[in-house]
């Protein structure tokens, strides 16, 4: 009988990804549950980029404590971004940790586990190193979920070259390298023999794909690769740095059928002062000029963005920028946070640091603003037919079905029959919300 293992995830999609590959990892011995109560090996995959996520870490661990002293041969491990910044502290502050394996470390989570039932000594595993590949990771069976899974995420390539003054991913990440093209398209064909439909492919940059490696393809090309694959009908990607926002790619964008009509441009402040301390080398008035390009290649295309409020030194004309720019792109969505201070990063010796009050009174601000913008931008929609990939229920209702559109927003909609998942359906929309839309069936284009 196999043992048990749960995984615990925080932060971004490429998290989600690395957790799924420590499931196929594990598959010869241990299979998924979701009960901690149950589990042989609990591990928690985590995310630095702020501090929030790294506090919940510790809380989390110390939920398993418990679970320890019941059952001694339990193992724990902490895995990811959180792991790879602290590494041996993590066992001085948690001595019932066993595991700490980095971003690069996971990948040797078996090894790891041979050695610590062999020594029962912690096994720390946080090397970086320059050259490494990701190894191909398949899975042979629907192990992980016995649902079938429309959409999927894939890794093209990790780590950054940017050092954005307020970023930590290249310290825990390490520095960019893109995975082989055969690997990736290899993965994509197996995700798409199980059923999978629609692909994210995912970097820190997905731009800067390939731009180091001797006779690899560049970004846009590697899309063209993607798409020749037989039995997929969508092609997402994030995250995409401005500066590295080539023409060729908005061609492909416009050109590429299968290529969604959504993109993830970080702008991070609308002030060419605070850009420049944050080291994003871009001023607004290119960032923008890029979004032109974008919407007159793709007129229907939705902008998705970052934005950190209370960089040190950003003053109130500062902050005001960032919400003309808001005003002036018109993104669907936002993600918005309040500077927080990470270790090793330049900005974190800045000293005109933005009290925290002010920050949560900026963050609010955006909000609202952005709010009224998506809302604005969802009530546009109405009456007007989309292009629907269903993903399965609707959270809302069991007699739902709910999908996205190719500009990634959410539709739900009642539909004759349940059984879509899977299926490109026309629906009308007919009603807006704050985050997604609501609509009418209309025809099944592809099952």
């Amino acid at each position: 009988m196999k043992k048990r293992v749960y995984i615990k995830t925080f932060g971004c999609q490429m998290n989600e990804n690395d957790t799924e590959k420590m499931y196929i990892l594990l598959s010869d011995e241990y299979e998924p549950t979701l009960n901690p109560e149950e589990a042989d090996l609990i591990l928690i995959n985590t995310c630095s980029v702020r501090e929030k996520p790294q506090h919940k870490v510790y809380s989390e661990a110390g939920r398993y404590k418990h679970l320890k002293k019941k059952k001694p041969e339990l193992i724990i491990g902490i895995t990811g971004c959180v792991a790879q910044q602290e590494g041996e502290n993590i066992i001085k502050k948690l001595p019932y940790v066993d595991l700490v394996l980095g971003t690069q470390g996971f990948y040797f989570i078996k090894e790891a586990l041979k050695t610590f039932t062999k020594t029962k000594k912690p096994v720390v595993f946080t090397e970086l190193k320059s050259d490494f590949k990701p190894p191909l990771i398949l899975e042979e069976k629907n192990f992980i979920s016995s649902d079938k899974k429309i959409t999927a995420f894939v890794t093209i390539m990790q780590g950054c070259d940017n050092f954005c003054s307020y970023c930590i991913v290249p310290y825990v990440r390490g520095r960019e390298t893109s995975r082989p093209p055969e690997d990736i398209l290899k993965e994509v064909e197996e995700l798409v023999k199980k059923g999978v439909r629609e692909v994210t492919l995912l970097g820190q940059n997905v731009n800067s794909y390939g731009l180091k490696e001797k006779g690899y393809p560049d970004f846009a090309e590697l899309l063209n690769m993607v798409s020749q694959i037989e039995g997929l009908w969508r092609i997402r990607f994030t995250t995409s740095h401005p500066k590295d926002l080539s023409d060729r790619l908005i061609k492909v964008m416009a050109e590429n059928p299968k290529v969604c009509h959504h993109i993830h441009l970080p702008l991070q402040a609308g002030s060419n002062k605070v850009l420049k301390r944050m080291n994003r080398k871009y001023t607004k008035e290119e960032y923008f000029k890029k979004v032109k390009k974008l919407r007159d290649a793709i007129p229907d295309i939705a902008l998705t963005t970052d934005i950190i409020v209370g960089f040190p030194g950003e003053e109130k004309e500062d902050f005001e920028e960032t919400l003309e720019m808001l005003e002036k792109v018109r993104y669907h969505e936002i993600f918005s946070f309040k500077y927080s201070e990470r270790p090793f990063t330049v900005a974190q010796k800045f000293n005109d640091k933005i009290p925290e009050e002010e920050k949560e009174k900026r963050l609010k601000k955006v909000h609202e603003v952005q709010a009224r913008i998506t809302k604005e931008i969802y009530n546009s929609y109405v009456g007007k037919e989309v292009e629907v990939l269903v993903e399965g229920f609707s959270a809302k209702s069991k007699e739902l079905l709910m999908g996205r559109t190719t500009t990634n927003v959410i539709v739900n909609f009642k539909a004759p029959r349940l059984d879509l998942k899977g299926a490109l359906v026309r629906v009308l929309i007919e009603e807006a919300g704050k985050h997604s839309l609501k609509g009418k069936y209309l025809e099944t284009l592809k099952t």
